[in-house]
């Protein structure tokens, strides 16, 4: 028995951010050198009533459009910016969608590596024969965590949900194997400081400050060691890659398709470089809607196979990392 991905679809929110924008707002910046950097273009960002729980609405709406929602056995909702401390964002998608109440329902708060923690999960939950098809959604507005006079995170960030039916199958097909690591005590290399319980926000929280690359911001907002992250994602997911293929006695030429957490242009070609494959192994798609977070990964799956560079038998790998510090990669 096998977990197989049955169904993605995605929404973006209307408004769209180009650089053209960023630039009018903040001339002194320099979007030639950091697009280069990010190789992001333009973003759809969450209006400022709209959050992750509404765009994933959209996304479900999208996804039970050809799929019988009375199918589903659970939820694993996938999020950092929940609508409320209590209860679950999973909840209150249950209550919209009218689902039966004989089904699991669960959030938890994971980043970049979120789509590959959804799928570890709801594998683990059909090998145990608790379950046959699941629901995961991953959605995030991150926008909401970033000062506007932040460019390290201001032009890289995008809003986004994505939702996914996952369902057991008893062909030689699906999830072959997983390998998932965690770097806690880089915890501080991308956080927001403030507005949880060890440190609530307070007028003392709300001062902004200026780093020393000029980037401004407060304690409340998204902190970003950009080269702290890019360092230990060059450090580890190479090698969680390379030791997923041995245990399994593949090479990369066995492999379709890698689709990788769409961080950063930069980071992208890093990994590439380092792990010397071409552009037409690596599925991008990070241009025209930024680094979405958790649904990076389901939205570049997506996409890829409306492109058709991923259809029914390709070998993928799937690979995240991202807040924790944490790393997963799937095959």
């Amino acid at each position: 028995m096998s977990l197989i991905i049955e169904s993605i679809e995605y929404y973006l929110p209307e408004n769209i951010v180009t650089n053209a924008d960023l630039k009018k707002e903040n001339p002194d910046w320099d979007l030639e050198k950091i697009t280069e950097k990010s190789g992001v273009y333009q973003r759809h960002i969450a209006s400022k009533k709209e959050t992750a729980y509404d765009l994933s609405i959209k996304a479900c709406d999208k996804l039970f459009h050809a799929y019988d929602k009375n199918n589903i056995d659970g939820i694993i909702y996938c999020t950092q910016s929940p609508d409320y401390i209590m209860p679950s964002n999973s909840f209150l998608l249950h209550k919209y969608f009218g689902l039966k109440d004989g089904i699991f329902a669960y959030d938890f708060n994971h980043a970049c590596t979120g789509y590959i923690y959804c799928l570890a999960m709801a594998n683990a939950f059909v090998k145990a024969g608790m379950a046959r098809e699941i629901l995961l959604v991953n959605a995030d507005t991150y926008s909401k965590y970033i000062n506007p006079k932040d460019r390290s995170t201001r032009v890289l960030f995008g809003d986004a949900a994505a939702a996914t039916i996952v369902k057991e199958s008893v062909r030689k097909r699906g999830i072959i194997d997983i390998d998932l690591g965690s770097s806690g005590s880089g915890y501080n290399k991308f956080w927001i400081p403030a507005g949880g319980l060890r440190i609530p926000k307070s007028d003392y929280t709300s001062v902004e400050m200026k780093d020393d690359r000029g980037n401004i911001r407060t304690k409340n907002d998204i902190e970003m060691d950009g080269f702290g992250v890019w360092s230990f994602i060059n450090s580890v997911v190479p090698k969680q890659v390379n030791k997923l293929l041995k245990r399994n006695n593949l090479e990369q030429t066995n492999i379709d398709q890698f689709v990788f957490h769409q961080a950063s242009k930069m980071t992208l070609e890093s990994i590439m470089r380092v792990m010397r494959l071409n552009e037409e192994q690596v599925f991008i798609n990070i241009h025209n809607i930024g680094n979405t977070v958790s649904a990076s990964i389901p939205i570049a799956l997506k996409d890829a196979i409306d492109q058709s560079k991923i259809e029914n038998g390709s070998t993928l790998i799937l690979s995240g990392f991202g807040v924790g510090l944490s790393y997963g990669t799937i095959l």
